[in-house]
């Protein structure tokens, strides 16, 4: 569905802050508040919002691990794509995960508490997920660049 100029300023303060009162966001958008929530609520409805969420604060850098694991599937058809895909939602440890181009076919973000948690999560999470040919993981040793959309 087609959005335009009111629709596409309603996504951009809603990034920055998913908690704006209708009331606030239509004045913002110069729209009165029942066509504002018609717009949300169908912004809802097609899918173009696809739920709310709250950011939560880091834990400290000496109370995580952060790793960024390369998955490669035994095979890339639709079928074991979909099965991988709906079970990486299901781990609760995985932060990211974004379909690739290139040598691997999943980039996944995960964060452990320790050395020992990771090797649980490679063990127990990753490796079982379907169809899992090769998993390979990297450390990172800080962040440098952080930023919000």
């Amino acid at each position: 569905m087609a959005r335009d100029a009111i629709d596409n300023q309603i996504l951009s303060l809603l990034r920055r802050d998913g908690r704006m009162s209708n009331a606030r966001l239509a004045e913002a958008v110069g729209l009165s508040p029942s066509a504002c929530l018609r717009r949300l609520h169908l912004l809802e409805s097609n899918g173009t919002i696809r739920g709310y969420t709250a950011i939560i604060a880091d834990a400290s850098p000496e109370d995580t691990t952060m790793v960024i694991v390369q998955i490669t599937l035994e095979r890339q058809t639709e079928d074991v794509m979909r099965r991988f895909e709906t079970a990486v939602r299901k781990c609760a440890e995985v932060r990211e995960c974004y379909l690739m181009t290139g040598m691997t076919d999943y980039m996944v973000r995960v964060e452990a508490s320790s050395m020992a948690d990771y090797e649980r999560i490679h063990t127990e999470v990753l490796s079982r997920l379907p169809s899992v040919l090769r998993i390979q993981s990297s450390f990172t040793i800080r962040n440098v660049i952080r930023q919000p959309r």
